[in-house]
């Protein structure tokens, strides 16, 4: 009998053996993310700090001040108080920005877009950190610093690699609904100021009774929709690779101040119990028809920073910031970036990068935080350094305490992503998406995109990769499997029947 082969242990960086690496442990299958998982914590702490000094994602970006504008009451869900009056006005700081590629890159790739938002409100500054999708790659954050390596450059030829995205996409099929957007023309925006913006994650909301709520945001253009065609996006990767950059710039500079619309879907604590799908999954969008849209405000961009890396650079933002009356929610991805986040500023701008004037909060701001690089607001002065003491006027206001929270289960696991039946569904939503929302001409711009990105695969893996995603184009929709495996040339008939379909 031969000998069996042996193969590597997967260690920590202590060279601990350990199991789980793509779920993180929580509190029962819905249930928020321990503290002591620190395999997250160390392949999250790890990947922040791969790059020095762009950001490891969302390197290249534009930002512009502006203003957000209360235009419905929703004091029923929350009691923030940038949200307490109909017209209320609250400064704001917006930056868009490509994802997978370098400072340099151009503003036209295939790519989702970052949306990201600073509120300066009285209680404090509140990061509101998303996409132009709703959706994402992955649903846990033990796999976001693998996802994204997939997308940077591979480590033998430093190029970009569709081998490795595909071979990535192809294991992950909670993946799908993320890579059909990104595959139809809504990859390739015209720009940033003819795209959605989405908070993506599910958050919570309080209001002035200590409920609790969950809430999806969405900020619609009302510039309109436009999107570049894969063949006009590489037109203008030639012609302008900062064509993004420059039009939000000059629009604001000729007083065509670009306007968002923001609405909220609102689901009950009882609600998200009785859904036939995990609401907290950041691979699923909630049914609009169930949860319909409602109007909140308007956001408008009017004044370009004076200086780009003063501002548009050194901002940072992370959804650990947020303000009374908003909060968060078991969702895994978000918990998981309420860490990496302001991890990955601290190494990148400094323990005290908010003390940079985009970033510093414009009301009070009292703590015992001292020293580290770059203080520069007089380090508390002569003032006592620790709490409580005897000599300070500090006190804590019982009137911001959250109320508590409810978890659904008292046994902390690893548990599989993808072991309950509406967590393993990963094909109905990216289905309806194209059946039911997608034009013809965007079906068939869609299934061109995918074709000519597949066509990349190269290596002795091509044919199992190519396969391996050809099957869940399939289980989504045959005509679209059949569509892309003829437009690769694999024979549709065999890779039909090594699925189990027959004609």
């Amino acid at each position: 009998m031969a000998e069996e082969k042996k193969h590597n242990k997967l260690t920590t960086a202590s060279g601990r053996v350990y199991v789980e690496n793509e779920n993180s442990k929580t509190v029962g299958p819905k249930g928020p993310i321990l503290l002591e998982d620190y395999i997250l914590h160390e392949k999250m702490a790890h990947f922040n700090r791969e790059r020095i000094p762009e950001r490891v994602v969302h390197a290249k970006g534009s930002g512009a001040y502006g203003t957000f504008t209360v235009t419905n009451d929703i004091t029923q869900y929350t009691k923030a108080k940038l949200f307490n009056k109909v017209g209320k006005k609250t400064r704001i700081f917006a930056r868009f920005s490509t994802v997978g590629g370098e400072k340099g890159s151009a503003d036209t790739e295939r790519d989702p877009r970052g949306f990201a938002i600073k509120f300066y409100t009285e209680d404090g500054n509140w990061d509101l950190v998303g996409n132009n999708t709703p959706v994402f790659f992955v649903k846990d954050p033990k796999k976001f610093g693998d996802f994204i390596h997939t997308q940077k450059r591979d480590p033998y030829t430093n190029c970009k690699s569709a081998t490795m995205m595909w071979d990535f996409w192809s294991l992950n099929p909670e993946s799908l609904h993320q890579v059909l957007i990104l595959m139809s023309d809504r990859g390739t925006p015209d720009g940033y100021r003819h795209m959605d913006g989405f908070g993506s994650h599910t958050f919570s909301m309080i209001n002035a009774k200590n409920e609790r709520v969950y809430v999806k945001y969405h900020f619609k253009t009302a510039q309109g929709i436009k999107n570049f065609t894969d063949e006009e996006a590489a037109q203008m990767k030639a012609k302008d690779m900062d064509y993004a950059q420059r039009d939000l710039l000059e629009s604001i500079d000729q007083g065509n101040y670009p306007k968002w619309n923001l609405k909220i879907q609102v689901m009950t604590v009882e609600q998200s119990k009785k859904v036939d799908f995990n609401p907290f999954d950041l691979t699923k969008v909630w049914p609009h028809a169930e949860f319909p849209l409602i109007d909140v405000g308007v956001m408008e961009l009017h004044q370009n920073p004076d200086n780009y890396f003063q501002d548009v650079e050194q901002a940072a933002f992370a959804p650990a910031h947020v303000v009374d009356g908003l909060g968060y929610s078991p969702d895994k991805m978000l918990q998981g970036r309420l860490l990496s986040y302001p991890d990955a500023h601290r190494y990148r701008l400094g323990a005290n990068y908010e003390q940079i004037p985009v970033n510093r909060c414009p009301y009070a701001v009292n703590n015992y935080q001292r020293d580290g690089a770059m203080r520069i607001d007089g380090n508390g002065g002569r003032q006592p350094n620790y709490w409580p003491n005897s000599f300070d006027d500090i006190k804590v206001d019982e009137s911001y305490r959250e109320p508590s929270e409810q978890l659904e289960d008292t046994i902390a696991d690893w548990y599989d992503r993808n072991s309950k039946i509406g967590d393993n569904d990963h094909y109905s939503q990216p289905r309806a998406l194209f059946r039911d929302v997608m034009t013809q001409e965007e079906q068939d711009n869609t299934i061109k995109n995918v074709i000519n990105a597949m066509s990349g695969i190269s290596g002795p893996k091509r044919d199992e990769i190519v396969n391996r995603q050809l099957c869940h184009w399939f289980r989504m929709d045959e005509e679209f499997g059949s569509r892309v495996a003829g437009g690769l040339g694999v024979d549709v008939n065999s890779v039909m029947e090594s699925m189990g379909f027959s004609h």
